[in-house]
Order: structure tokens, then C-alpha cells, then sequence
């Protein structure tokens, strides 16, 4: 593993999520949010322009935005495009993030199963013919798409008897994995050929380490012990590590610790940290990886400012060396006190003085 460091210091990222849009700024998640190239182009201006008007300070945003040919949002997490590749419907709407709906198929079918050529289906082949369109308009393209991770997508796809078959039928079960896989691998990759990113999207401290970067969700691997994920998980991520680098994990379960052991048998430089996983223990068995340190939008929300400092002065200083690691908090919510966003900065400003 190469260590990795970020374009400064101890960056910073916010991420709010649709409701906060929703309420601060009247952007509609619907379904031309992300699929009209004129409603996309639009709001990507309306997002950089509000996250300048408030939080400039921050190196957030821009004065004077002008129209980019984007063809996937930098300012909002959440990943459907596998999901709905692999047959999922969609849910949207004007205040939340995409929903798949989980398709539980049997055991049969799961076994009978084929990937589709994602070039030909849908939603890829409508944003690849956008893609191209506005590529030959504006000359290049910019932004990706969240290609979210296997377990996520399997489970969508099968249900809970995707964790029995762990036991019952692992070859089932890995076979599936292998198949979502070479899937998420083979989206990443072509969106990146296309705009030079394809995971800004999952996380926007991807810019900071380099644009380039995949960053595999790992959401669902907090739901398996850690011999399931050795046994499981960890020889298909390995086999996607070796397909697309620089690689990265997004942990963002509560208990990264008892994995990180066996995150170190990935060929991975950079790591989102969960909240209220233990940092010490992570970058013991993690020491030369990018740490994105992630506080919690909850705490972020309902949290005094004293609190919140506590909590950021609580990660830096267990996640040294600070020349590989950020702070983030992502899926900020309505009526979060910028006074709370405000101390945490003050508390990274304060250590960014001291590492200058």
C-alpha cells in the first residue's frame, strides 16, 4: 500500500442531504434531477453558488458558477445506478435520495442469474447517450456516478437469504458477489474513462486524494462478522482492487475496527472512517492509508457546539499522522446549526495552523 495524502492539509468536506437542499435552496430530487441533462446543469449551479453564499470559508463552491456539463451530482451521496442495472425499481422523490425497491428473487433465480451488458441497459444507455451529447456540446464532461458496493447491491437483489446462503450455499452466494462486482467494476471504470472521476459522488474528500479514485461502499459490511467478510467479501474486492486503482473503501458502520485487520489485506489507500468506530485501532492496522474521518449528522444536528468540537478534537487526535487524514460529515440534515459545522471547522483550523 502507498501512503496517500490529500492537495492540503487536513481537508474538510460537507454533504448535505436532498432535504437539506430541498429546504434551503428548492431542489427537487426527482427523477430529472439526475436524469434531464438542462435540470442537472441547472442545479449543479444553484449547489455551488449556495455552498459559496454560505460556506466559502471553507473553499466551498463558487462566486460566479457557471453551466458545466455535468452528468452526475458532486454534492449529494447516494448510489441507485447498480441497483437499477441489475433490475431494481426506483423510488424518487423531492426531498430524499433514491430508493430502490429490493427485488427478492428465490434462490433459483438468484442461481440462474445473468449481469446485464450495462452499455445497453437501462439507466446507463440513456446517461451515456447523454454523455456523449454533451461532450460534442461543451468538449468534455465532468462528474460521476455512485457505484455503491457488493453487498449493498447484492442485498437489494436477494434479500436477507443472501446472508444464509453465507452458510448454506456459499457458492451461491459467491457467485453473486463475483457478478455485482465485475458490474460496479466495469461502470467505475467506463464513467471515469469518460469524465476522469467515478467517485466524487460517493464522497467529495476523493478530490482531495486523487480524483481518479475508486471508493468501493462497504454500508453493509457492518451487517457480517469479519471471518464473512474474509471468507465472503474480501477475495472479490480484492479481485476489483486489482481491476481499477488507486482503491478505497467507504466504511461507514459504527465498528470499522473489527475489519480493519482484514481491510489490510486489500491493496486500498484510503478509508472512509465510520463514526464511533475506533480510529486508534484502525490506523494501527491501517498505517500508511488516507483516513476520511466522518462525523455523525446526527450529533451533527442535535449537538451543542461544545460537543461537536468535542467530538472532532476526539478523532484527530487518534487518527495521526494528520498529513493522511480529513474530516467530513455527509447527509447533513434540515435544520442542522451551522453553528455546530462552524466548530467543528474551528477545532480542524486550530490543528491545520499547528501542521502548517
Amino acid at each position: 500500500m502507498t501512503p496517500t495524502t490529500a492537495d492540503h492539509f487536513l481537508p474538510v468536506e460537507l454533504i448535505f442531504n436532498p432535504r437539506w437542499w430541498h429546504n434551503t435552496a428548492g431542489i427537487a430530487f426527482d427523477r430529472p434531477f439526475y436524469f434531464d441533462p438542462e435540470t442537472r446543469i441547472q442545479n449543479d449551479v444553484t449547489m455551488r453558488r449556495v455552498l459559496w453564499e454560505r460556506y466559502r470559508d471553507f473553499g466551498l463552491g463558487e462566486e460566479n458558477p457557471r453551466p458545466r456539463p455535468v452528468i452526475g451530482s458532486l454534492h449529494v451521496a447516494g448510489g441507485f445506478i447498480i441497483p437499477a442495472l441489475l433490475g431494481a425499481e426506483i423510488i424518487f422523490a423531492a426531498d430524499a435520495a433514491p430508493q430502490p425497491k429490493p427485488i427478492n428473487l428465490t434462490p433459483a433465480q438468484v442461481a440462474a442469474f445473468e449481469p446485464p451488458n450495462f452499455r445497453q441497459a437501462e439507466p446507463m444507455k440513456t446517461l451515456i447517450a447523454q454523455m456523449d451529447t454533451l461532450e460534442a456540446q461543451y468538449g468534455c464532461l465532468v462528474g460521476d456516478l455512485n457505484t455503491d458496493g457488493l453487498l449493498n447491491a447484492a442485498y437489494h437483489l436477494y434479500g436477507h437469504e443472501l446472508f444464509a446462503d453465507f452458510y448454506d450455499a456459499p457458492e451461491r452466494a459467491r457467485r453473486l458477489l463475483e457478478m455485482v462486482g465485475e458490474l460496479i467494476g466495469d461502470v467505475a471504470l467506463y464513467v471515469r474513462s469518460r469524465t476522469g472521476s467515478c467517485s466524487i459522488a460517493v464522497n467529495r474528500m476523493v478530490e482531495h486524494v486523487d480524483r481518479g479514485l475508486f471508493l468501493h461502499a462497504n454500508c453493509s459490511v457492518q451487517m457480517i462478522s469479519p471471518k464473512s467478510y474474509r471468507e465472503m467479501h474480501l477475495p472479490v474486492e480484492q479481485r476489483m482492487a486489482g481491476r481499477i486503482q488507486p482503491f478505497g473503501v467507504h466504511h461507514c458502520g459504527d465498528n470499522m475496527h473489527r475489519i480493519a485487520p482484514v481491510y489490510a489485506g486489500l491493496d486500498a489507500c484510503f478509508f472512509d472512517v465510520g463514526w464511533g468506530s475506533d480510529v486508534a485501532r484502525c490506523r494501527a492496522a491501517l498505517p500508511d492509508a488516507f483516513f476520511n474521518l466522518r462525523l455523525s449528522p446526527v450529533r451533527m444536528l442535535t449537538c451543542t457546539p461544545q460537543e461537536i468540537a468535542a467530538d472532532t478534537e476526539k478523532l484527530l487526535q487518534a487518527a495521526g499522522p494528520l498529513e493522511q487524514a480529513g474530516v467530513c460529515c455527509i447527509n447533513m440534515d434540515a435544520g442542522t446549526p451551522d453553528a455546530n459545522i462552524f466548530a467543528m471547522a474551528e477545532v480542524v483550523q486550530r490543528y491545520q495552523r499547528f501542521g502548517a
